[in-house]
């Protein structure tokens, strides 16, 4: 187990503030053990054990928590003193009006309360209309390949490199690790996507056409960093004999959103400095997946490439768009607060075309915010203040 100081420093601030502290991630992306992490930090700054309660709601002797009433009042029997006590609720969207729950135990003057959620339904209506301004979310992603360089404790040159064609076809999912061949990984990611289409699309918005919903995931699959178009799957799908509404995909889209298992980047106008709609670009969560649903398909290296440097920007607390300008395309326009950054992202720069294709999306950007192209070239290639850079050292930073 690594620690996860990435979330932890921007965590940490707000331990003792009564603001909700709300842990927003796809299904097994090591949110338990980020919340384990900050009890352990708690007892090691001599809180008291009895002052720090934690409920799993997947687990079986926690559902008749699930009641919001009950667990209002199994919660407030355990406050028994003045002393701050820290709460902890693990995947709390199994709590049916949780919102309640949550918004009750805040208004006490003595509690901190910390809780997780695989859904992003956590961050919508519910959240917004009880307790609007009263929290604050982090957003987990699985291992970045930082992250599992430092727990695999991989220094050697040439063992990142191969490490990191390994994390390019298995993912960074923290239990992958554990298995000790291709086909228990193959099972344990079959394992966690069925968990999720079941647990956080079928069960929660009545889905009844699964193999529709498999479909879609598989063609965002085989045509990955494409900007998407419902119209052109609604065509696909007449290709093989389905009729599927506008309406329908565009549903199942968003609740595969909801779920984490993909995100959703917005195009954005770098001269007009507005968000346009209509046409999007859909990055898996974690790699992995490609495995189980595009097996014996292709490899697109330069698509996974990007999908790599998509989820590292998230991971790094950017809000991460599709820039355009004129009927050009930058991959990435990244911000943070005040800080702006542009990237292009290509498997290697063979030839002048390709060259000239990833500098000259910058020809016509006038500011003077950091613009990189990155790539798997071992020697830079930088020029006329574009930095060029290989994607491992990147993610290596």
């Amino acid at each position: 187990m690594i620690i996860r100081e990435r979330y932890l420093k921007n965590i940490r601030p707000f331990y003792d503030q009564d603001l909700i502290k709300v842990l927003i991630g796809i299904r097994r992306s090591g949110k338990s053990v980020l919340l384990t992490q900050i009890m352990d930090e708690l007892k090691n700054s001599n809180i008291d054990d009895n002052h720090i309660i934690y409920m799993n709601f997947e687990d079986l002797d926690n559902e008749e928590y699930t009641d919001y009433k009950k667990l209002n009042k199994y919660i407030k029997e355990k406050i028994k003193d003045k002393n701050k006590y820290y709460i902890f609720f693990d995947e709390i969207q199994n709590v049916v009006s949780w919102e309640k729950v949550v918004n009750s135990l805040r208004a006490s003057e003595n509690t901190s309360l910390f809780i997780t959620g695989s859904n992003s339904d956590l961050l919508s209506s519910d959240l917004a209309t009880h307790i609007a301004g009263r929290y604050v979310s982090f957003k987990i992603t699985p291992f970045t390949f930082k992250e599992v360089c430092e727990l695999l404790n991989i220094k050697d040159k040439k063992e990142i490199e191969n490490e990191f064609l390994d994390y390019l076809k298995w993912g960074g999912m923290p239990q992958r690790f554990m298995q000790i061949d291709e086909n228990s990984k193959k099972i344990y990611l079959n394992d966690i996507y069925d968990s999720i289409i079941v647990k956080d699309i079928i069960n929660r918005f009545n889905i009844k056409d699964l193999d529709l919903l498999n479909r879609i995931v598989t063609y965002l699959i085989t045509t990955p960093s494409q900007t998407f178009s419902p119209e052109n799957l609604k065509k696909y799908f007449e290709s093989i004999s389905r009729s599927v509404s506008l309406e329908t995909i565009y549903n199942y889209l968003d609740y595969l959103v909801r779920a984490n298992l993909i995100s959703k980047a917005e195009r954005y106008d770098i001269r007009g400095k507005r968000i346009l709609t209509g046409k999007y670009k859909y990055y898996l969560t974690d790699l992995g997946f490609t495995n189980i649903l595009s097996e014996g398909k292709k490899a697109q290296i330069g698509a996974y490439l990007e999908n790599i440097v998509y989820n590292e920007l998230i991971s790094r607390g950017y809000t991460v768009n599709v820039g355009s300008i004129d009927s050009g395309e930058v991959d990435f326009v990244a911000t943070k607060f005040e800080e702006k950054i542009y990237i292009q992202v290509a498997y290697l720069l063979s030839d002048q075309n390709i060259i000239d294709r990833e500098f000259k999306a910058y020809e016509k950007i006038a500011d003077n915010y950091p613009k990189y192209v990155l790539t798997m070239d071992k020697i830079g290639m930088s020029q006329n203040g574009i930095i060029h850079q290989n994607i491992i050292e990147w993610l290596l930073k």
